[in-house]
């Protein structure tokens, strides 16, 4: 009898670019569809304005989903992520269709996480119903702060009181896997507002807790005010992120990830494909895709993207004729594989297994990143023994400056 074939894994991320208002540091592909945000709070029900639009983007996923399943016949899918954006401004029944569709064309795992990010407010109790009717077995809300001083400084469209509004439906709509995001280094933040947040979020005992430091990125209203603002110093920042690893780990986080915290059995399924470099494919505006060592992303502007949807070959022609359309694939050479194998895997608090390197390469680690692995561990950034590598609390603290030594020329 012939054993058949284990199936490949396969992630899939569903980018959903429209949002109620665009934060003030955000520099994501999103933008504010017009007539949502006089309805925040209400999920959105019911207005008109921009509702077209989002009925063809859905339309337009739907398509390039069915289009390039073709390709991925021999795969199944392990995880489901909905991004943004807001996800959760869609109307009523379009993640259902789309989740719908999913399954029809692809060969999804009966235990595959299905995730969706949210922003407080924009949800009803039904809707929270009918995620979980549809499959939808994780939530992602973005709280950011529990101060409402620092939310509307960022440009948050919520409140706290909104995001426990929020926080408490789900638990009763019977989601037992939420994450919540924070961010630190926030104007006018301060540690004690900041140790004020993460203990109102631990008091409330979510599955997950992602805790990112703020980025200035060049060209956010935030960016260009940031004279008008004080920003928690560097020490500061450092102190605070120090201060959420103990703890959440006296509360029962694990750290997993230098910014990801989970209780046991609940780390992200869908991240961690992409620090241990998974393969994956995105759909919609801008979405990026890896599949075996190709990277590329779809158009980030509506017409290339609708043109670039119409132009993927239909599913019903045979895989032998058929290419996959991929615009601007690069197919990453090996030094850019073992790059991305160590600053993406050293991300993790497990480290790199050495022997996965091996299996991926057909070299010894030793062989190629000897010298820089031994530099490292004598300044105590990092640490090995015979199988693994992982940071050290300092090679965290400065883990730039470490992803930087693995980068060749």
């Amino acid at each position: 009898m012939i054993k058949e074939a284990p199936k490949k894994e396969l992630s899939i991320y569903i980018h959903i670019p429209f949002c109620i208002r665009k934060c003030l540091y955000c520099d994501f592909l999103s933008f504010p569809v017009s007539g949502l945000e006089k309805d925040q709070g209400k999920s959105c029900a019911g207005i008109k304005s921009g509702n077209k639009k989002i009925e063809s983007y859905v339309n337009l996923l739907l398509e390039e989903i069915e289009k390039q399943s073709l390709f991925y016949k021999g795969h199944e899918v392990i995880s489901v992520f909905f991004g943004g954006g807001t996800p959760s401004v869609l109307e009523e029944g379009q993640i259902h269709r789309i989740l719908e569709r999913l399954r029809a064309c692809y060969q999804v795992s009966e235990a595959a996480e299905i995730t969706i990010e949210m922003n407080p407010g924009t949800v009803t109790e039904a809707r929270l119903q009918e995620y979980i009717t549809c499959g939808i077995n994780r939530i992602s809300i973005g709280l950011q702060s529990a101060d409402n001083g620092e939310l509307a400084r960022i440009g948050r469209i919520h409140s706290y009181e909104d995001f426990l509004r929020t926080y408490h439906m789900a638990r009763q709509a019977g989601f037992c896997n939420i994450n919540v995001d924070l961010m630190s280094a926030l104007p006018g933040q301060d540690m004690a507002s900041y140790q004020h947040t993460l203990e109102q979020v631990v008091a409330l005992c979510p599955e997950h807790i992602s805790a990112y430091s703020l980025i200035l990125e060049e060209g956010t209203p935030l960016y260009d005010h940031k004279d008008n603002y004080t920003f928690p110093s560097e020490d500061e920042d450092r102190e605070m992120y120090l201060w959420t690893g103990r703890y959440l780990a006296e509360h029962g986080y694990h750290r997993y990830e230098i910014s990801n915290y989970a209780r046991e059995g609940y780390e992200c399924r869908h991240n961690k494909v992409y620090w241990q470099r998974g393969d994956y494919v995105g759909f919609g505006l801008g979405a990026a895709s890896m599949v075996e060592d190709c990277r590329w992303s779809n158009p980030t502007e509506w017409e290339k993207y609708a043109a670039y949807v119409g132009r993927v070959q239909h599913h019903d022609q045979s895989v032998s004729s058929a290419k996959p359309d991929r615009p601007k694939q690069q197919k990453l050479s090996v030094p850019e594989q073992m790059e991305e194998f160590m600053f993406l895997g050293l991300r993790m608090m497990c480290g790199i297994e050495k022997e996965a390197f091996g299996r991926k390469f057909g070299q010894q680690i030793e062989a190629i990143y000897g010298p820089v692995l031994q530099n490292l561990e004598k300044q105590g950034l990092l640490m090995q023994d015979q199988n693994r590598v992982w940071l050290t609390e300092r090679g965290i603290d400065i883990s730039n400056y470490v992803m930087a030594q693995f980068l060749f020329g």
